[in-house]
């Protein structure tokens, strides 16, 4: 299969949790028509509650097996491989921010859980969730090996390089991101710029696909320090030059993409960077910085 259509659904919060899986759901059923791989943003059962420090919030986990098994029964029914992102409870007061890989017969064919917790001012999420233990595992499944990572792992090139090394056939980012309206917007343009940049260079670095489902629309800050974030939406497509093969705007919509596997293949042969990594010479990337001496 040298053809993999795919469809990344990004979307606005609907105020709640119960009208936002459902329309969560009507959004895969329709991306199902046309795609065997849909992928969804950040944390798509509720709202982005990480702006404020509030232990209720925490009772979102408590429905992950539920909200699990209600994805998992739509993967099913629309027959696609499904990537979903959910607030996991662990134990109580133990979390994760945990994407969920679902095959085409509902089988939960992997989980991936988010490595790297940010803590800035409207993205307090070291105060719920717990840096992920399953380490940097792509997951198998009926369309390829899913090289599946959360939001702030895109900034790392160590996590994409070894999903790479793992035998990942593309990386999926499930994400919420945006600016404040307390930024200009040159910083605005510029923190945008930088966030598809990253990505567009873990696509031409491992010579792999990348995508980016983002949420979209403005989410108000209930803490009251900041109005809220508007999440630029954005979410896009890269093939294994950096060659963009869709994008989205600041509005909600599916975008669908055809991915050409075969590309990676002649890609990988023309630039063989993985072949020419000095292994000999990285032993100071395990260090948290070269201290001079």
């Amino acid at each position: 299969m040298d053809k993999l259509p795919i469809a990344l659904i990004q979307q606005c919060f609907s105020g709640d949790k119960e009208s936002m899986i459902e329309s969560t759901l009507k959004a895969i059923r329709i991306a199902s028509k046309e795609a065997r791989l849909v992928v969804l943003q950040e944390l798509h059962c509720t709202e982005y509650f990480c702006q404020s420090e509030n232990p209720a919030f925490c009772d979102y986990a408590i429905d992950f097996k539920k909200d699990v098994q209600i994805f998992s029964q739509c993967a099913k029914e629309c027959n696609v491989v499904l990537v979903g992102s959910f607030f996991e409870e662990r134990a109580i007061g133990l979390y994760h921010n945990t994407a969920v890989v679902f095959e085409q017969d509902g089988r939960i064919a992997g989980k991936y859980r988010k490595m790297h917790i940010p803590d800035d001012p409207a993205f307090y999420e070291k105060f719920y969730f717990t840096p992920g233990d399953l380490g940097f595992t792509p997951i198998q499944t009926s369309v390829g090996k899913l090289g599946v990572l959360v939001c702030w792992d895109q900034w790392f090139p160590e996590a994409a390089r070894l999903m790479t090394l793992g035998g990942a056939e593309c990386l999926i980012y499930p994400t919420a991101i945006g600016y404040f309206a307390q930024d200009s917007e040159e910083e605005q343009r510029r923190q945008k710029e930088a966030w598809v940049a990253v990505q567009r260079g873990h696509a031409i670095a491992n010579g792999i696909p990348v995508m980016a489902c983002n949420r979209v629309g403005f989410e108000k800050d209930t803490s009251g320090f900041l109005d809220g974030i508007h999440f630029w939406g954005n979410s896009f497509v890269f093939g294994p030059q950096g060659e963009l093969l869709g994008e989205l705007g600041e509005e909600e919509g599916i975008l669908y993409v055809c991915l050409d596997r075969q590309r990676l293949h002649e890609v990988r042969r023309m630039w063989p960077f993985l072949r020419d990594r000095r292994i000999d010479a990285y032993a100071g990337l395990t260090q948290r910085f070269l201290d001079s001496q």
